[in-house]
Order: structure tokens, then C-alpha cells, then sequence
């Protein structure tokens, strides 16, 4: 493995549709020209740096903790291969979390130009705590990952923030009902790290990484699964049934069929190694449902 392909690989391009899934979601809901928007390009920038530096600060924390080690079911990690040295990764995090927060202060002003500050002010304050909260989901000594909090995390932030946060950037105004959209696509992402958590159980149990799957057990961190995958159909449904008025706003039905399928394989999977596979098609899928309810939303 080359330096370029290490900084690709820590990158994790594999979760980066996945980040963006809320933006999409809250700008359909938002403008229906979302797509030709500033706003909408300079939110995706942000989130996009908001994950990679968040994919960074994890590859950061595990390793030098030592949770990254032999027993790890997952693909190698950068600093775990000794291709990319701490402080070359420090300095990843460091760019990350600047350019990140360049995208974003770009985006406020593009939003909200002169005249609304309150407003700007709020954003640049959340931007700020969602940078904060990327970085120290691993790293230190108070690492929430480490204590079972990194789910609540990316809920709150690539589930509700994303897709109100952007919502709110396109209206100026808050609706209650953009919150069920929000819950779904912010569980279906927990669930992504919940698959990512289950997989690593033994690994992280072994090396004092206590995930919410390490606190909840095996048999109840499944069943917590099926909760998150079933509860963000339940959200979505709710919210199509409540403005339903045409047969394509239930165009995003057809992204159930994969998570059928996906939560069958959990239901009758052991071995946890044959979990990663299902880390992607639950991302893609959830990008998926993403669009084709943006679709119905536009159309």
C-alpha cells in the first residue's frame, strides 16, 4: 500500500454516499430546484469533510489506542499499516477540519448573506460543535466512541442536521414534519455503524472499546438492528402518508426491498465477519431511498 492509496483508503469512500443522503433528502424537501443551488453543492462539500475528517480522527483514535490490531475483522487501517505515521495523520485531521470549516462559513454566508446573523451565527456554532464531536468521537481520553455514544452522535448529525439543518438553509423556516425524513435516514446511518460495531464486537470487547454493541451483547445489539431499519421505514411512511397526494411519493418503497433482504441476512448471519459486506448495501441503499424520495418530492 503507496501513501495515495493509504489517504484513500483512510478516507473511506464507501461511507461518503451514505453522508450525503440527508443533504439530498433536506434539499428536495427544501427547494425543488435543489440541484442548480450553491447551497446545495457547498452543503455537500461540507458533509463530505465532515466524514472523511471524521474517518480520519477514527483511523487517528483506534490506532493509537491499539483498538486497530490483529484481531480486527475489518480492512486495515491506515496508521495501523504503518504506511501513514501519527503526525502525518495529525496534519490529515488538522487540513480536514479547516477546509471543512471553510466549506461551511462559505455555505452560511451563501444561505444567509448580511442580514440574517442570528442565524449564521447559530450555524457556524453548530459547524463547530459537529467538527468538535467528528474528532473526538475516538480520540482522547473522553472519546465518546468509547463509551457507547457514537450512535447518538451520528443520528443527531447525519440524520437530523443534515437534513433539517439543510432544509432550514433553503426556507428560513422550521417544519415538524421534515423531522420524520430526518429520523429515517438518521437511523438508517446508525444502523450502518451499529453493522460496523456488531462486526468489530469481539475485537473492540477485547480492547476496551465499549460501543454500544459491547454494552448491549450480541443477541440484543440484533434485535436493536431490526429496530433502526424498521423504525426509519416506519418514519418515512408516516411522512408520505401525511402529504400523500400522488401514487409517486411512494417511489422510495422500492429501496425496502434491499433492506428486506438486508435484515433477513442479519437474522440468520453468525459469524460476524459476514457482516461487512452488508455495511455497504445498507449505505447504498439508504442513498438509494435518498433519491428516489427527493424524486418524488421534485416530480
Amino acid at each position: 500500500m503507496n501513501k495515495i492509496t493509504a489517504w484513500i483508503s483512510a478516507a473511506r469512500l464507501r461511507t461518503l454516499p451514505l453522508s450525503v443522503s440527508g443533504i439530498i433528502v433536506g434539499s428536495a424537501l427544501g427547494h425543488k430546484s435543489f440541484i442548480n443551488t450553491s447551497v446545495f453543492w457547498l452543503a455537500i462539500a461540507t458533509t463530505l469533510g465532515l466524514q472523511i475528517l471524521s474517518n480520519f480522527a477514527n483511523d487517528y483514535g483506534d490506532g493509537v489506542k491499539g483498538t486497530d490490531n490483529e484481531d480486527r475483522i475489518g480492512p486495515t487501517r491506515a496508521l495501523q499499516s504503518g504506511v501513514i505515521s501519527k503526525n502525518e495523520m495529525k496534519i490529515g485531521i488538522i487540513l480536514t477540519s479547516l477546509l471543512t470549516l471553510a466549506f461551511a462559513v462559505i455555505l452560511i454566508y451563501t444561505a444567509f448573506g448580511k442580514e440574517n446573523f442570528t442565524y449564521s451565527l447559530f450555524f457556524f456554532v453548530l459547524g463547530l460543535v459537529a467538527i468538535t464531536a467528528a474528532i473526538k468521537y475516538t480520540i482522547g481520553n473522553s472519546a465518546y466512541g468509547y463509551k457507547g455514544l457514537g450512535d447518538v452522535f451520528v443520528f443527531i448529525f447525519f440524520g437530523l442536521v443534515s437534513v433539517v439543518g439543510c432544509y432550514f438553509l433553503f426556507t428560513k423556516n422550521l417544519a415538524w414534519l421534515v423531522f420524520l425524513p430526518a429520523i429515517t435516514i438518521g437511523l438508517l446511518s446508525t444502523a450502518v455503524l451499529n453493522l460496523n460495531n456488531m462486526r468489530d464486537h469481539d475485537s473492540d470487547k477485547k480492547a476496551g472499546k465499549n460501543t454500544l454493541v459491547v454494552k448491549l451483547g450480541a443477541q440484543t445489539s440484533r434485535k436493536y438492528h431490526f429496530f433502526l431499519i424498521f423504525g426509519a421505514m416506519v418514519a418515512i411512511l408516516c411522512y408520505s402518508l401525511i402529504v400523500y397526494s400522488k401514487p409517486l411519493d411512494l417511489l422510495f418503497l422500492i429501496a425496502f426491498i434491499p433492506l428486506f433482504i438486508h435484515i433477513r441476512k442479519v437474522a440468520i448471519v453468525k459469524e460476524p465477519k459476514l457482516l461487512d459486506p452488508e455495511l455497504k448495501k445498507v449505505a447504498l441503499t439508504t442513498f438509494l431511498l435518498s433519491i428516489l424520495f427527493s424524486l418524488s418530492q421534485i416530480l
